[in-house]
C-alpha cells in the first residue's frame, strides 16, 4: 500500500510525495526531484535524520553514529532507511532551496465569492486535479491577484480531503486582492496558486487542545477543526474573538462541529464594549484555569499580531507554558510579491528558561512553536504522576493485603539493584524496574481509570530517552521506595504523601542531572 508523505521544509514550503511499498522516503524522494540531504544511504552517517512530526514507520538499519535508539524514540528517523507504514510528516531539516525544489504551482478556477461581513470575504475555488494540491490542515498558500503583480497569501479554511477550496480574507479598503475580490472577481476566473507552505499546521498528539483565532485567523482553525471532528479523540476548545459582533463568521460551522463532536466546545468574544454581546473583551479574557489545565495542552494560535503577542504575555503572566505553543501572524500585506524566494525567510531557535522558542519570519508574516524544554517537560510528567500517585494512596491505604505489601516491597527491591549509592549500575533496566513498581501502586487500587491515566503518561518514555547513559542518581531514590512500602504497611497516610513529594523532587533532580549531562556530550 502507498502512502503519502508531507516533507516539511525549514523555509515553510511542503512538498507532498506518494511512496510505494518497500520504498524509502529518500527514494521516493529522488525520484520525485528532490534532494532532501542525503550521504550514504545505508543509515550509517546520521545526513538525512530528520523528525516525524506524525505517522508510523519501519526505521529500518541504521547504527548509533547515524541515530541512537533513544533519538528513534523521541521520534527522529532516517529517511534513506524510513519505510512507511502510515501517512506521515517529516520536518526536513533544510530549506526548500537547498533540496532543489520550490513550492507547487496551481490553476484554480473561482466557484463562488461573497461579503460575509463588513470586514471578511470568503472565496470559494475549485481546482481541476484536486488530489495534486495536498496540504496539511493550517496551512497556506499564496494567491497570485489578477492583473496585479502581487500576491497574497490565504490559509486554507476547507478540510483537506474536500474538494472545493475555501478561504477566509481579510477586507483591507485599497488593498490589491480586496479591491479585485469587491471589483472585479466572478465565477470562472482563473487564480494561480503557489504552495502549500507553512510550519503551523496540526500535529499528532494525545494532550487536549486550546484553539485561538482573531478575525480571519479563524480559517485555518477550521481546517483543523474538520480534521479533528473526523474521529480524533481530543478534547478541544476554541476562542475567537473579533472587534466586533457583524466581524464573527463561520458560527454555523462552529455550531455544527459541536453538535457532530461532544468533545468540542467554543465561545466568541467581542472587544467593541458597547457590543452587547456575552463576552466582552479580548480572547485571553477567556483564558482561564479551565481552559489552560496547568500548561497540559497545545495551543494553535492564529491572529492579527497584537493578539498574537498579548497571548505570548498573558501565557507568561500567569505562569503557564503549555507543552506545545504554535502560532501565525500575517500582516495585511502578507507575501506582496510574487517574487519572494526561500532566501527572504529567516529561522531563529533561542532556548530560555523551560522554553526551547522557533521563529520563522519573512516578508509579511512570522510563525513560531514553543515547546516545554527536556527537563520541563520531564518535570511535569512527573508532577502528574504525584499527582496521581496521592489519588492512588486515598484508594489504597488501610486496605494493602500482606500478599500485597510483600509484593510491593519486592518491586522496591527490584528497582533498587540497579542502584549503587547515587550511581547507576543500569539506568535502563532501573527505569523499567521503576515503572513496574509505580505502576503496582494503581494495579492495587482496582481502579482502571487511575491506572490508564498512570499508564497515559511519559514518564517512562522520558526516563528512558535520558538515564541511559547517565551516571549520577540522587541517593534519597533507593531508601524512599522502600520508606513508601513501609508508611504503606503502617496504614500511615501522612507518612506516605510526604515520600511521595520527595520523591518526586528527587526524581526531578535525577533527570535534570541526566539532561545536563546530555546536553554537555552532545
Amino acid at each position: 500500500m502507498s502512502h503519502q508523505v508531507a516533507l516539511s521544509f525549514e523555509d515553510g514550503v511542503t512538498r507532498f510525495i506518494t511512496v510505494n511499498p518497500f520504498e524509502t522516503v529518500a527514494d521516493a524522494s529522488y525520484k520525485a526531484r528532490i534532494n532532501i540531504p542525503l550521504d550514504c544511504r545505508d543509515g550509517a552517517c546520521g545526513t538525512c535524520k530528520s523528525f516525524c512530526e506524525s505517522g508510523t514507520f519501519d526505521p529500518g538499519d541504521f547504527i548509533d553514529d547515524a541515530m541512537t535508539e533513544d533519538e528513534l524514540e523521541q521520534g527522529y528517523c532516517l529517511p534513506c532507511q524510513a519505510l512507511p507504514e502510515s501517512d506521515m510528516v517529516i520536518k526536513i531539516p533544510t530549506t526548500s532551496d537547498v533540496a532543489k525544489t520550490a513550492p507547487s504551482a496551481t490553476t484554480a478556477t473561482v466557484t463562488g465569492v461573497e461579503k460575509v461581513s463588513d470586514s471578511t470575504f470568503a472565496l470559494r475555488m475549485t481546482v481541476e486535479d484536486r488530489e495534486s494540491l495536498a496540504f496539511l490542515p493550517g496551512q497556506y498558500v499564496n494567491v497570485a491577484v489578477p492583473g496585479a503583480d502581487a500576491s497574497r497569501s490565504y490559509s486554507f479554511s476547507n478540510g483537506t480531503s474536500e474538494e472545493e477550496l475555501s478561504f477566509l480574507i481579510r477586507n483591507t479598503p485599497g488593498g490589491v486582492m480586496t479591491t479585485y475580490l469587491d471589483e472585479r472577481c466572478e465565477v470562472g476566473d482563473e487564480l494561480e496558486l503557489t504552495g502549500p507552505m507553512g510550519s503551523f499546521f496540526l500535529r499528532e498528539a494525545d494532550r487536549p487542545l486550546l484553539l485561538l483565532a482573531g478575525g480571519t485567523g479563524l480559517a485555518p482553525i477550521l481546517s483543523m477543526l474538520r480534521s479533528l471532528c473526523d474521529g480524533d479523540e481530543r478534547e478541544v476548545h476554541l476562542i475567537y474573538g473579533v472587534s466586533r459582533v457583524d466581524d464573527l463568521v463561520g458560527l454555523s460551522e462552529l455550531d455544527a462541529f459541536k453538535a457532530e463532536n461532544s468533545r468540542f466546545t467554543y465561545d466568541t468574544v467581542v472587544s467593541d464594549p458597547d457590543s452587547g454581546h456575552e463576552h466582552i473583551g479580548y480572547v485571553t479574557s477567556l483564558m482561564g484555569a479551565e481552559q489552560l489545565r496547568d500548561g497540559e495542552i497545545d495551543v494553535y494560535l492564529c491572529g492579527p499580531p497584537p493578539m498574537v503577542d498579548s497571548v505570548r504575555e498573558h501565557l507568561d503572566s500567569v505562569g503557564t507554558t503549555p507543552v506545545n505553543f504554535y502560532y501565525e501572524k500575517f500582516t495585511p500585506a502578507a507575501g506582496t510579491s510574487t517574487e519572494e524566494t526561500a532566501q527572504d525567510t529567516v529561522a531563529v531557535t533561542t532556548v530560555e528558561d523551560d522554553r526551547a522558542t522557533t521563529v520563522v519570519s519573512g516578508p509579511g508574516f512570522e510563525r513560531g512553536e514553543q515547546h516545554l524544554s527536556l527537563a520541563a517537560s520531564s518535570d511535569a510528567q512527573f508532577d502528574a504522576r504525584m499527582a496521581l500517585e496521592f489519588g492512588a494512596l486515598e484508594l489504597v491505604i488501610g486496605r494493602l493485603s500482606e500478599q500485597e505489601i510483600n509484593e510491593f516491597r519486592a518491586l522496591a527491591e527490584s528497582a533498587n539493584a540497579y542502584i549503587d549509592g547515587n550511581t547507576f549500575v543500569d539506568a535502563e533496566a532501573f527505569t523499567k524496574a521503576n515503572n513496574a513498581f509505580h505502576e503496582y501502586l494503581f494495579v492495587c487500587t482496582s481502579n482502571d481509570s487511575l491506572l490508564h491515566a498512570y499508564r497515559s503518561l511519559e514518564v517512562t518514555k522520558y526516563m528512558n530517552t535520558v538515564l541511559p547513559p547517565a551516571n549520577w542518581v540522587s541517593e534519597h531514590i533507593v531508601p524512599e521506595h522502600l520508606q513508601l512500602v513501609d508508611a504503606l504497611d503502617a496504614n500511615d497516610r501522612d507518612a506516605a504523601r510526604y515520600i511521595v513529594r520527595h520523591h518526586t523532587e528527587h526524581a526531578k533532580e535525577t533527570m535534570h542531572a541526566a539532561v545536563i549531562q546530555m546536553e554537555d556530550e552532545e
